[in-house]
């Protein structure tokens, strides 16, 4: 990752031009989202006056719009997430997905749901299985000071495989009234998501960790360097280590398992704008809202009128491109 920072010079020109185009990409996915569904509509349809127009402003502002908040709130947090994983792990193939982090957070949440707790335990269960599950990798494979960590990422994906049977387990558990909500919540769904809380989250998240952007470049590069500049490097390690917690929670309590938007955006962002977080925090939780909002759109089009859950076609779309990463590993 040193490499890639070093190479890469971050100008003002380039930020404008980063976030101008993220911007304008996201705008283009907001309209698309609202305009198209089980029911296409066109936008001066909305305008309109007469019953159709009525019924069209309803899907949109009553269905569409909350979901395609959520979907920018959601797919943000879980960029973001990864992207502090990554910086953690010094691994551009973390993610809180493969890391177990996502699955710490949905047996926590299965478990509160199933002792019939409220929004807030079940936000507080999530986001304490996030952060245990995060403890417990690094715990397990922090003396992993190799080039490649393998060991750790490994023991990440252990720790997944862990929280999916755990999952399992507490479904078999669950009553008939709630297994099959709390199925299709597992597989990741925003129709119903509530928005408010996760787009709150992502944007204090933002503000707090971006004027800590240039520490995290140098803690990103190596612990050496960290130490020898006299950065207090256990410090950001925990500041890291809860704020990857909580977005991943609160990811998860909105919209279930999501995978592997943690893991392509901030890669493929590295990839083309290079390893400065102070580009990279913002550009990937609007990256990560724009993958997430196409992917919805998908979901509710592929098979229209029938949706699909949002967290199986990033998964059809994530694996492939996972297993790519992978194979290119080597020359990361």
């Amino acid at each position: 990752m040193s490499r890639g920072y070093s190479a890469a010079r971050l100008t003002p020109r380039k930020v404008l031009a980063t976030m101008a185009l993220l911007l304008l990409l996201l705008a283009i996915a907001v309209a698309a989202s609202l305009c198209f569904g089980s029911t296409n509509y066109r936008p001066w349809q909305l305008w309109s006056s007469g019953d159709e127009a009525a019924l069209a402003r309803d899907v949109v502002l009553e269905l569409r719009l909350p979901r395609t908040l959520a979907a920018i709130a959601v797919g943000g947090l879980l960029a973001l997430a990864g992207t502090l994983q990554q910086v953690l792990l010094r691994n551009p193939l973390a993610d809180p997905y493969i890391l177990g982090t996502s699955g710490g957070a949905s047996v926590g949440a299965l478990l509160a749901l199933l002792l019939g707790v409220g929004t807030l335990g079940v936000n507080l269960a999530a986001g304490s299985g996030a952060l245990l599950s995060i403890i417990i990798v690094f715990l397990l494979a922090g003396s992993d000071h190799s080039s490649t960590q393998t060991r750790l990422l490994l023991t990440g994906v252990a720790l997944a495989a862990f929280c999916g049977a755990l999952s399992s387990l507490l479904l078999s558990m669950a009553p008939d009234g709630l297994l099959r909500g709390m199925i299709f919540w597992l597989m990741g769904d925003l129709a119903g998501a509530h928005w408010q809380s996760a787009l709150a989250l992502l944007a204090v998240l933002l503000v707090l960790l971006w004027p800590l952007a240039r520490e995290l470049n140098i803690m990103g590069m190596s612990s050496e360097s960290a130490y020898s500049l006299g950065l207090n490097h256990n410090t950001l390690r925990w500041i890291l280590y809860f704020a990857a917690a909580l977005a991943c929670a609160l990811a998860v309590t909105t919209a279930g398992m999501i995978g592997f938007v943690g893991l392509i955006v901030p890669h493929a962002l590295r990839l083309m704008i290079g390893q400065d977080l102070r580009l990279l925090l913002p550009a990937a939780a609007l990256a990560g809202g724009i993958v997430l909002l196409l992917a919805d759109i998908l979901a509710r089009t592929l098979i229209a009128p029938q949706q699909l859950p949002v967290g199986v076609v990033m998964a059809l779309l994530g694996v492939p491109v996972f297993l790519y990463l992978l194979s290119r590993r080597g020359r990361l």
